[in-house]
């Protein structure tokens, strides 16, 4: 794990664009972590994770009953016209 100050990041900027390649760095103000500095490929890796665990927490919600929104909306447009409220 590599630190660097934010005084000394936008000093030497270029030089960590090349080893943020490498690693990812932690930027530092008045002597705590304020910042990750990665790579574009690392970022696009981890959103890519982030996206995948999103769509298995939508896959385990239906499965467990929920309709989507779609359907979920004409559920509750039914509801509201028969009755006039949301409420079983």
């Amino acid at each position: 794990m590599q630190q660097v100050t934010a005084t000394e990041m936008k000093t030497r900027f270029g030089l960590y664009l090349d080893t943020v390649l490498q690693h990812p760095i932690f930027i530092m103000k008045s002597g705590r972590e304020k910042a990750v500095l990665l790579s574009y490929q690392r970022y696009e890796e981890l959103q890519s994770i982030e996206d995948r665990f999103w769509a298995k927490q939508a896959e385990q919600a239906e499965q467990n009953g929920y309709l989507g929104s779609e359907k979920t909306m004409k559920f509750l447009t039914k509801g509201m016209s028969q009755d006039g409220s949301t409420s079983s």
